[in-house]
C-alpha cells in the first residue's frame, strides 16, 4: 500500500458546537459538514490545555504540555524536544508548515523540513511570566467587545495562509513524486478580537443568534477558579444583550470565514488526483466560551473551552461514521505514525512515551473504547494554582490545587450546572478519575514546577525547559 499524504488543517479557538455537523443550528459551515459527512467525526474531542502555546504543543510533541515544560503562551518548546514533524520527515516524508503555531523563540520549525508562511512576529517571543495573582486582571473585556463590522485583524494573514497552502497542493497535484508529502496549514481564525468583514457578518442577524443558558449562574455562586477567572478577563460583570449578540454573530461569521478557507484546499484535493491517496485531518487548538457560564475565552474546563473540532477524512478511512469516545489532541502524533507506517517511539515510561494512542482502528473500523480518558490541565493567566481535568465516559472531573474539585455527569448536564463532587452517590466515581489523574502526573509536583518556571522572565526560561531526563535517556 501506498502511504498517505497528509494534509492537517488546524484553525485556533473553535468550539466544535459551533459547526453544522456538530448540531449547532445556526453556525454555516458547508465545509466541514461535507469533510465530517465523507469520514469520521469524534463527537467528544479534547484539547489537552485550554490556551494556545502549551495545547499546540502538545500537539505537535504528543505529550502533556507539563511533561515538556510548557506552561502558558510565554514558553518555548525546547528544540531537542522531537514532533511527529520529526519523525514523518525521518521516515521519509516531506513536511511542511504554513501559518500559526505560536512556537516560542528561535526554532520556527521544530522538526518541519520547510515553513511556508511563519507565525505573526508578535506570537514569536519570549513574553514576561503569566500573572497569577489574586489582582491580576485584563486590561479590558476588549476579547468580546471589540465584535461585529470593522478591520478584521487576522484577515490578510489567513487569506495567504489559504492561498500559500492551495499552491502547494496544486504543485503536487500536477508534478506528482514518489515520496509522500504531510502539509500543515494552520489558520488564526476564529480567534479574537471578533471584527469581522461586514459581508459575513451580515449573513447573521443579531436577532437569529444561539443566546447562552446561564442556568440562573451569577459570579456568587460559581467555583472559586471560575470567579477567579471571570475576574481576570472582565467578564465578572454581565455584558448588555446587544454587545452579546453582535459579538455571537462576529465568532459565527469568523467560523465561517474560517471554513470557506478550508473549502478552498478541499476543492483543491478533491478536483485532483490528491484524492485518491490523501487523507485531510481539521481540528483546532482549543475552544471558545462564548458567553455560556459568563465567560468569554477559553482557560477553563467547560466544554466550549476545552472541546475540540476533530474530523478526518481519506482513503481506506470509514464514511459516515461518528466515534463517542473520549479522545484529545495528544492522539494525533501517534495516528499520523500509525498512517505514515512508521514505528512508534520506543520509550518505556508511558505508552511508547508518547500520551496518546492512534486513532486509526477508529479511522478505519469505527473502532473506540468507552472507558478511554482525555486529560487536561491548565497553569497559566486566571488560575492561581494548577487546574486538571479527567474526562472518562461521560463524567468529567475537574481537580483544582488548594480547591475543591468539581465533577459533571454530561448525559444528564451537558451544561455544567450541577455539581456532584462530594457527594456519597457520586463518591466511587469521583475517587475513580482521581486515580485515573493520579496514574498519569502528580498535580502538586506540576503545580510546583510550573510556578517555578513561572519566576523566571523571558529567555531565561528557555535554559530550564529542558527535556526530561527520564525520557531523554530512553531516546
Amino acid at each position: 500500500m501506498r502511504r498517505p499524504n497528509i494534509l492537517l488543517i488546524m484553525s485556533d479557538e473553535h468550539d466544535a458546537a459551533v459547526t453544522g455537523c456538530y448540531g449547532h443550528p445556526v453556525a454555516q459551515t458547508p465545509n466541514l459538514d461535507r469533510l465530517a459527512s465523507e469520514g469520521v467525526i469524534f463527537d467528544n474531542a479534547y484539547c489537552n490545555n485550554p490556551i494556545c502555546v502549551p495545547s499546540r504543543m502538545s500537539f505537535l510533541s504528543g505529550r502533556y504540555a507539563s511533561d515538556v515544560n510548557v506552561f502558558d503562551n510565554g514558553s518555548p518548546l525546547a528544540s531537542e524536544i522531537p514532533t511527529f514533524a520529526h519523525y514523518l520527515e525521518a521516515a521519509g516524508y516531506e513536511t511542511t508548515l504554513c501559518g500559526r503555531m505560536h512556537m516560542i523563540g528561535p526554532d520556527r520549525l521544530h522538526g518541519f523540513g520547510r515553513r511556508l508562511f511563519d507565525d505573526m512576529t508578535q506570537w514569536t517571543h519570549f513574553h514576561q511570566k503569566p500573572q497569577r495573582t489574586a489582582q491580576a486582571r485584563r486590561k479590558s473585556d476588549s476579547h468580546v467587545t471589540e465584535c461585529g463590522p470593522g478591520p478584521a485583524r487576522w484577515l490578510a494573514y489567513d487569506r495567504t495562509v489559504a492561498d500559500l497552502s492551495e499552491r502547494f497542493l496544486r504543485d503536487k497535484a500536477d508534478q506528482p513524486r514518489a515520496k509522500p508529502w504531510c502539509l500543515v496549514a494552520s489558520f488564526m481564525y476564529p480567534h479574537f478580537p471578533l471584527w469581522v468583514p461586514q459581508a459575513y457578518f451580515d449573513r447573521y442577524p443579531t436577532d437569529r443568534v444561539i443566546l447562552p443558558d446561564l442556568g440562573g449562574e451569577t459570579v456568587e455562586t460559581q467555583h472559586p477558579a471560575i470567579q477567579q477567572l471571570r475576574y481576570f478577563l472582565r467578564n465578572d460583570k454581565p455584558l448588555p444583550q446587544e454587545i452579546t449578540r453582535t459579538a455571537l454573530a462576529s465568532y459565527y461569521a469568523l467560523v465561517t470565514l474560517t471554513d470557506e478557507h478550508i473549502g478552498r484546499l478541499l476543492d483543491t484535493v478533491d478536483g485532483s488526483a490528491l484524492q485518491e491517496n490523501t487523507v485531510v485531518i481539521y481540528l483546532s487548538d482549543h475552544g471558545e466560551m462564548a458567553g455560556q457560564h459568563g465567560l468569554w475565552q477559553k482557560q477553563c474546563f467547560y466544554e466550549a473551552a476545552v472541546g475540540v473540532p476533530l474530523i478526518a477524512r481519506g482513503p481506506d478511512l470509514a464514511e459516515g461514521v461518528r466515534i463517542a469516545a473520549n479522545v484529545s489532541l495528544v492522539d494525533i502524533m501517534p495516528t499520523l505514525l500509525d498512517l505514515a507506517a512508521t514505528p512508534m517511539p520506543e520509550c518505556d515510561s508511558y505508552d511508547y512515551g508518547l500520551r496518546g494512542r492512534s486513532l486509526l482502528p477508529s479511522l478505519r473500523d469505527g473502532l473506540s473504547d468507552p472507558n478511554w480518558v482525555a486529560v487536561a490541565e491548565y497553569h497559566a493567566q486566571g488560575m492561581l494554582d494548577a487546574g486538571y481535568m479527567v474526562k472518562k465516559g461521560h463524567f468529567k472531573y475537574n481537580y483544582y490545587v488548594g480547591s475543591p474539585p468539581q465533577l459533571f455527569d454530561l448525559d444528564a448536564d451537558p451544561n455544567e450546572f450541577t455539581d456532584l463532587a462530594g457527594h456519597p452517590d457520586w463518591a466511587s466515581v469521583q475517587a475513580d478519575l482521581h486515580q485515573e489523574l493520579l496514574a498519569r502526573l502528580d498535580p502538586d509536583e506540576v503545580d510546583r514546577r510550573a510556578k517555578e518556571n513561572q519566576q523566571r522572565d523571558g529567555i531565561a526560561r528557555a535554559h530550564i525547559n529542558q527535556w526530561p531526563v527520564a525520557l531523554a535517556t530512553n531516546y
